[in-house]
């Protein structure tokens, strides 16, 4: 299959090369994190190990691992191995305990990040004809702004819409001949679902590939989007804390997102024991940045499972390629868009009388969109309170459950010990949507 490649030094490097090429620029990033980021060199001396020590890629296993918790604990800078002065750009995602992870990217980080993403924009089949219209939200969220930068390095026209507003959406599509969608599954079919209410025929807009990211989705999601949106759908993958979007992508072939090795190492990962599992395993994906100057990242536990497939792909790239990822191997889940740890809800349930600390999360899918129901045993003075009283409990409930969250909520109270009791973990969520 003869494809676009936009790098083809780097994604078509013979394995060996590309090894040699690895181990240099971990070297290197080893000498940086070791000298610039205090966190990193207590790690080390804790273990003994000092840079030079680490000859061959093997002796990755010798090294710690980076978590959350590392983060939160030298939040907000303190895991940057640059001054203040030499961050052009600061980006945050949202964190476990109400406090964001804090990215930076030196001016040449931006140059790396927006080279990566027109690798994958390229693969998906982006050229400098298309018109790219964007509906991720733009802000401190890494997406909107690593595929606008993507787009514009291939030399293609950007339409940084943002996100929602549907009807103008579509309408900016008609009128702008936008050839390219970027944004969110969901976002996608709601798109779609709307038109049909309009009375527009996908087939009369010039889109004809979507780069969508930023949430699970299935093969069945994949194909209802192409189906109905009469476009080719690819899937990307990148997390804040190693770049944003960057890290991997599909090709037309649509067989797994090829992982940009020269500038990244993967690993798969048992998330119990932390051992490297063998090639082709299913596990957690640890990733360790190779040219990040502002903030990079030793063996990263992305908490995303996984496997990887080293076999070359018929696109030409000899870049390893992931599979969608299958789940977490930590408590979080991604509602539209946005992470969300149920150890969050805990802390508003702390905070308000008269809640009990039993809960359950519902996730389900309406349409394409994701919903969140909260249901909370709550004391059994408040469950019999008039209605009025319990509307004011539930409205100031759900706006504290928003602010914290940053996702929109349904409350719903139930009385005392109608949630299942388990033995050992307690079943907090319940996950409705076929992803």
């Amino acid at each position: 299959m003869q494809q676009q490649i936009w790098d083809a030094a780097y994604e078509c490097m013979p394995r060996e090369e590309l090894e040699q090429l690895q181990l240099e620029r971990l070297q290197a990033t080893l000498n940086r994190v070791h000298k610039n980021v205090t966190c990193y060199r207590n790690k080390f001396n804790e273990l003994g190990i000092d840079p030079e020590d680490i000859q061959s890629l093997s002796d990755l296993t010798k090294l710690p691992f980076t978590t959350k918790e590392d983060l939160r604990l030298n939040y907000p800078y303190g895991m940057f191995a640059v001054p203040l002065r030499e961050v052009v750009r600061i980006h945050s995602s949202s964190g476990t305990t109400g406090k964001p992870t804090v990215v930076g990217y030196t001016k040449h980080d931006i140059k790396t990040w927006s080279n990566l993403v027109a690798r994958f924009m390229t693969a998906a089949g982006v050229t400098h004809d298309d018109v790219v219209q964007i509906a991720f939200g733009y802000g401190l969220f890494t997406g909107a702004f690593g595929l606008h930068y993507g787009a514009e390095l291939i030399g293609a026209s950007v339409i940084p819409m943002g996100g929602g507003n549907t009807e103008k959406q579509i309408m900016i599509m008609q009128d702008y001949k936008s050839t390219v969608l970027v944004g969110t599954p969901s976002y996608a079919i709601t798109l779609v679902d709307r038109m049909e209410k309009m009375g527009v025929d996908p087939k009369s807009l010039s889109l004809k590939v979507g780069l969508f990211g930023a949430e699970p989705w299935s093969e069945a999601m994949r194909r209802e989007i192409e189906t109905r949106l009469c476009i080719s759908a690819t899937d990307n993958y990148g997390l804040s804390e190693i770049i944003g979007p960057g890290v991997g992508g599909e090709c037309q072939c649509k067989r797994g997102m090829h992982i940009f090795e020269d500038a990244f190492i993967p690993e798969i990962i048992d998330p119990e024991t932390g051992t490297v599992l063998p090639a082709g395993s299913t596990g957690e994906l640890v990733l360790t940045t190779l040219t990040k100057e502002a903030f990079p990242m030793i063996r990263y536990r992305t908490r995303d499972i996984t496997s990887l497939d080293y076999t070359e792909c018929e696109c030409g790239r000899t870049v390893v390629r992931m599979k969608k990822t299958m789940g977490r191997s930590d408590d979080m889940l991604i509602i539209r868009g946005v992470n969300v740890f149920p150890s969050q809800i805990e802390e508003v349930l702390v905070a308000i009388e008269g809640c009990e600390p039993h809960y359950q999360l519902v996730i389900d899918r309406k349409g394409a969109l994701d919903t969140l129901e909260v249901r909370i045993e709550v004391t059994e003075n408040i469950f019999f309170d008039e209605m009025k009283m319990q509307r004011a409990f539930l409205e100031k409930f759900e706006k504290r459950i928003e602010s914290v969250l940053g996702v929109g909520a349904t409350v719903k109270l139930v009385e005392p010990n109608s949630i299942p009791r388990h033995e050992g973990k307690a079943q907090r969520v319940i996950d409705n949507r076929k992803l």
